[in-house]
């Protein structure tokens, strides 16, 4: 390994493992677990107190349920997760599962009663993610049996053989939602002044953001269980998210698209770019890639311009970090830096300085990260704000509907492993 990679591990492996251990799995142990009723208790306001909602949703359900199981399976961290990743997986199993159609509720209250019935895939990718990881971490063949029977449900109901993809959202028998709203918001951050509730999104669209968490959940699925089918799928959802929802002539992803794939660009709310979408594509793909033994070579040139794109039109050169998201043809307009965009672009970035050795990469991973330890981080009461406006102050809670500790405790583990991999 280059002089400039032993120096990058030697300072901030340190700093990650502070940082998961000390500010993230602290502030969410024990506190998250509902040992009353199983699953997690995922709201919470700045300072740690419950903030009033206890709804258990798929989406960060299964995150956490994934989150303790990859906890379980690594060596790059003390302690033992198994026992907060069962109280996850069996909430899943024995009270979100519809056990008359398959698949997941969206929601249901805290000790069980199904509130939201409706399928959307969104939610579906992420309890097939949590349960694959469960059955790595474990080897339990219950929980393989229940991905599989996941994975080919989804497959049987949404997927569309004529134009490639998947429908995404669902009555609970399967039945194909085509008018009304949806259940899936455009993931509308807890600072932001837009009410909660269902969107007005068509129901028949298909989303960039949902096939890049299919694609997430295939890899995993796929590893656990070698399943042909999930190869071909696998495969096919590669090509869309390095080809299909990529603006070639800006390389730029966009997220909404007609049934046929037909870019949605005719809403200006519709032609945006998120930029932690677009570099958490970057090492998705890589990692989807690398299931599948296809040379990560093959993506080269498009990984490096969408990292391009990002840093030219939403990066911080000032003081580090990622903006929320901007129009296809200017500059950063939602000036948030949101906590998963800094957990997903450090992330990429050193996956992308693993790949090429360009010190480009090695920078913004370095930059990134002390922008999110001198701002993001609450050394007073735990966990990452969830955003920080451009004057650096921080906003939001630090648990609520999408926010658990996925995406951060995520970040920090694969960066841990990254480095220590690079470190030989």
């Amino acid at each position: 390994m280059s002089t400039g990679s032993e120096t990058l591990a030697a300072e901030y492996l340190p700093k990650l493992r502070r940082n998961l251990d000390d500010v993230v799995l602290d502030f969410w142990l024990p506190r998250c677990l509902d040992d009353e009723h199983g699953g997690y208790i995922l709201s919470f306001d700045r300072t740690g107190e419950f903030a009033g909602n206890d709804e258990k949703m798929i989406v960060t359900q299964s995150r956490m349920l994934w989150l303790f199981s990859r906890l379980t399976r690594s060596d790059a961290v003390d302690g033992d997760y198994l026992a907060q990743a069962e109280l996850g997986y069996d909430f899943l199993r024995e009270e979100m599962y519809d056990d008359d159609h398959g698949g997941f509720y969206w929601s249901v209250s805290r000790s069980g009663d199904v509130e939201k019935p409706r399928k959307h895939l969104y939610g579906q990718s992420f309890a097939l993610y949590g349960l694959s990881e469960y059955y790595r971490a474990t080897g339990d063949e219950g929980a393989r049996d229940l991905a599989v029977d996941l994975f080919e449900t989804i497959d049987d109901a949404a997927k569309d053989h004529e134009h490639g993809g998947y429908r995404e959202y669902f009555e609970p028998d399967w039945t194909q939602v085509t008018e009304g709203t949806t259940y899936l918001e455009s993931i509308e951050p807890d600072w932001s002044p837009k009410e909660s509730g269902e969107s007005v999104l068509d129901p028949t669209l298909k989303l960039m953001n949902t096939h890049l968490h299919l694609m997430e959940a295939f890899t995993t699925f796929y590893r656990a269980t070698g399943h042909e089918t999930a190869r071909e799928r696998l495969h096919e959802l590669l090509d869309v998210l390095t080809n299909t929802v990529v603006r070639k002539e800006l390389t730029a992803c966009t997220d909404k698209y007609d049934p046929d794939w037909t870019p949605r660009l005719d809403d200006e709310d519709f032609r945006v770019v998120s930029y932690g979408h677009d570099l958490e594509n970057v090492w998705l793909t890589m990692e989807a890639a690398d299931a599948l033994d296809v040379s990560t070579r093959l993506f080269a040139d498009l990984h490096e311009r969408l990292f391009e794109f990002s840093l030219e039109r939403g990066y911080d050169h000032d003081h580090g970090g990622f903006y929320f998201f901007g129009p296809l043809d200017g500059d950063a307009t939602n000036r948030i830096k949101a906590w998963w965009v800094q957990a997903e672009c450090m992330t990429s970035a050193l996956r992308m300085y693993e790949s090429t050795g360009d010190d480009t990469y090695r920078d913004v991973f370095a930059d990134t990260y002390d922008f999110i330890e001198e701002y993001h981080v609450d050394e007073a009461h735990g966990e990452w704000h969830s955003g920080v406006t451009d004057d650096r102050e921080p906003v939001g809670r630090k648990g609520a509907e999408y926010k658990g500790a996925y995406h951060n405790g995520r970040a920090l583990l694969e960066c841990i492993e990254t480095l220590e991999s690079m470190a030989g």
